[in-house]
């Protein structure tokens, strides 16, 4: 079996070269392709890779390229991890959206619209050149912001899934505290990508999520890093990204206090390309862990072999909602618990969802509507239209000032702002 990774020479693909080595009965690779336009960092990871497979005596082969067209050809999927515009991009992104007073992050508010805007285009032109070689191909996206750039996908009639490791975190985490294999333990899982619930949590078929909150409340709320009080009141465990709409202010002045966490992760990528430069490395380093993405590697290994042998598993994924959550069009890209098979993956019913988080969801989902169409579409008009729409922003003079700053940023990116 033959896989894609384009943005191969991130830092994360050790963590992925490692799930596929370890987990090697789950899914036989033969041939994995690290596409990346930056010959230094493909060659290097690469090479990493190399010794990572050698050491667990894998038999893949790992093959560095840019030519998309040519790695697609017989491949059976194709992960996307790309970052248009680097890190570099990233620290803007979390930087000028507090100088007006909205937060400053990667995947969601004024940032994350700026990195949909900018990695829409690119992500779709790939798409194309993939379908033309290799049309029965699964295209798995981990690109953030991974909601809007699977919605895009599936609007162009790409066979994609989106996958992010939030769930797959809290399973692990919910396994650990109760002391069970995960295979165990199961999600009520509801939202979007990176707007996400966790409203149950079955243990063989029973629900022990009241029994944690009431004794393990002040854990789970450290967790999440929001207050035990809300947690209670909604009665469901919101994802860490939620803090970001429920302590909003709290989290700019942090944020105008303390260092980006872009630049704490460029320094963390110096090192580990130091890392994967030395020879005499063959294995994970420990450092990657604090990068973020764990479990990354067992969620793709686990969706790619679902897809292939039709096992009909349930996996939390990014779908295409048709009815699942009523309040939503059919095309909205939604995260739940889903079948997974052959066929792709059917989303499993939801029981109504509380006027709270129904609300806040709906309310993100109208902006994402509005950011596709903007990254599809381009215009200042339509970006205003979406940072207006988004409940982190919301504000005419707000979305007004961070649309001119957004597009001054990052013109260099947007064909339609040249």
């Amino acid at each position: 079996m033959k896989i894609v990774v384009v943005g191969g020479g991130s830092t994360y693909t050790p963590e992925l070269i490692d799930g596929f080595a370890r987990l090697r009965d789950t899914l036989e690779v033969t041939e994995i392709v690290l596409l990346d336009p930056d010959v230094q960092r493909r060659e290097l990871l690469a090479a990493m890779a190399d010794r990572m497979l050698d050491r667990a005596g894998h038999p893949a082969k790992v093959v560095p390229g840019d030519d998309v067209a040519a790695a697609a050809d017989g491949a059976t999927a194709v992960l996307f991890q790309l970052r248009v515009g680097g890190q570099a991009a990233r620290a803007r992104d979390e930087t000028w959206p507090l100088e007006c007073g909205c937060v400053g992050q990667e995947t969601t508010g004024a940032g994350g619209f700026a990195k949909a805007l900018r990695t829409v285009p690119v992500v779709l032109e790939l798409a194309e050149q993939i379908r033309a070689v290799a049309p029965e191909a699964w295209l798995v996206d981990f690109t953030n912001p991974v909601g809007i750039v699977t919605r895009a996908l599936l609007q162009e009639g790409h066979r994609a899934l989106g996958l992010c490791n939030v769930a797959i975190g809290f399973q692990r985490f919910f396994a650990e505290l109760l002391e069970v294999t995960p295979e165990r333990v199961s999600l009520g899982h509801v939202g979007l990508n990176h707007l996400t619930w966790e409203r149950s949590v079955h243990v063989d078929g029973r629900d022990v999520l009241p029994e944690l909150f009431s004794s393990d409340l002040d854990r789970l709320a450290a967790l999440v890093r929001q207050p035990r009080e809300l947690i209670t009141l909604l009665r469901a465990l919101p994802s860490y990204y939620l803090r970001y709409f429920y302590e909003h202010d709290v989290v700019v002045d942090e944020q105008r206090h303390a260092p980006s966490r872009a630049s704490e992760v460029a320094a963390m990528e110096r090192q580990l390309l130091e890392l994967y430069a030395d020879p005499s490395v063959d294995t994970k380093p420990a450092l990657l862990e604090q990068r973020g993405g764990a479990f990354y590697s067992e969620a793709a290994v686990a969706l790619v072999a679902s897809l292939v042998a039709d096992r009909g598993d349930v996996q939390v994924v990014n779908v295409r909602n048709d009815g699942t959550l009523p309040f939503l069009p059919d095309d909205m890209t939604i995260e739940v618990p889903a079948v997974i098979g052959a066929h792709g993956a059917r989303p499993l019913p939801v029981s109504p969802v509380e006027p709270g988080l129904a609300g806040l969801v709906a309310g993100v989902a109208g902006y994402e509507q509005l950011a596709l169409d903007a990254a599809l579409r381009g215009g200042r008009d339509r970006v205003v239209a979406a940072l207006l729409a988004h409940p982190l922003v919301g504000q005419w003079d707000v979305a007004n000032r961070l649309a001119d700053r957004l597009i001054a940023e990052n013109a260099a990116y947007l064909a339609w702002a040249q």
